[in-house]
């Protein structure tokens, strides 16, 4: 990461140390910090996203089975704005529902390869409408371009892992004071980032804030869920009825930089 990203980090560095944690520990936390890009509807500057629009897929793209939420230009974000080994160019586009089911994946990504021939689809995806308000979910999904609203740096709005066994929790591996170093950083974190309505790369976070949200997305994968799974985008919806929650496009570094985009996971957490 750039050195003047992690500058921007010194408030946190401050409060951390203000609150006892010894200066080794804090260093390591910072040491695992991530860039980001964080996208806003309300900005001047280049477009690299577009909430909605049309759905346009190559004519040998599968219909998706959950409605369309973004497209990402790969090509438009600057060069080191997250750590992610994104495609250079062509198209990502996002794909879920806000819905909370533990079972299974609740959407998609698909990649467009610059130049290829496209045709346009219905957005209206089927796979949920049996639920009471999904189309008024789907009607409320925003709309418009996005810009970025800050090129941001990351740490970790989780401080525990799951065990099998009592006691059922144990802090990060090599981080014995990561509750206390998330405290600083949640007390500092509107001092140093720039929130938006999406997120490109980073570290996710939720309401709960205790578990990887990452973690949680990646065990929903049918195989055992392994490691480097990173975050691909989060998207925090707005919609009245689903305040609150999260949605978390993950994927394995390696088959994100092989553009395995069938792997991705989504995980979406919504306290009703």
């Amino acid at each position: 990461m750039k050195p003047e990203m992690l500058d921007k980090l010194g408030p946190f560095r401050e409060e951390a140390l203000a609150r006892g944690i010894p200066s080794d520990d804090v260093e390591r936390w910072i040491g695992i910090a991530r860039p980001c890009a964080t996208l806003s509807e309300a900005r001047n500057g280049p477009v690299v996203a577009q909430f909605g629009g049309p759905l346009l897929l190559p004519v040998d793209t599968p219909d998706p089975r959950f409605p369309f939420v973004a497209s990402i230009d790969c090509a438009a974000l600057p060069e080191g704005v997250t750590d992610l080994p994104l495609p250079p160019d062509g198209q990502l586009l996002l794909f879920a529902f806000p819905d909370n089911e533990d079972i299974a994946s609740m959407g998609e990504v698909v990649y467009i390869p610059a130049g290829a021939a496209v045709e346009e689809r219905a957005k209206d995806a089927h796979f949920f409408a049996e639920i009471p308000d999904y189309r008024e979910v789907c009607q409320a999904f925003p709309q418009g371009p996005l810009t970025i609203a800050a090129a941001n740096v990351s740490l970790p709005y989780h401080c525990w892992i799951e065990l099998p066994d009592e006691p059922w929790s144990a802090p990060l591996p090599g981080h014995p004071h990561s509750e206390q170093l998330l405290a600083a950083w949640l007390d500092k974190e509107e001092d140093i980032t720039t929130p938006g309505a999406l997120q490109i790369g980073g570290y996710a976070w939720d309401e709960y804030t205790e578990i990887d949200p990452v973690a949680k997305a990646a065990s929903l994968a049918a195989e055992q869920p392994g490691e480097d799974w990173v975050l691909l985008a989060q998207w925090d919806p707005g919609i009245s009825g689903r305040e609150g929650t999260s949605v978390h496009w993950v994927i394995r570094r390696d088959d994100l930089a092989a553009r395995r985009f069938d792997q991705v996971q989504v995980g979406v957490f919504w306290n009703p």
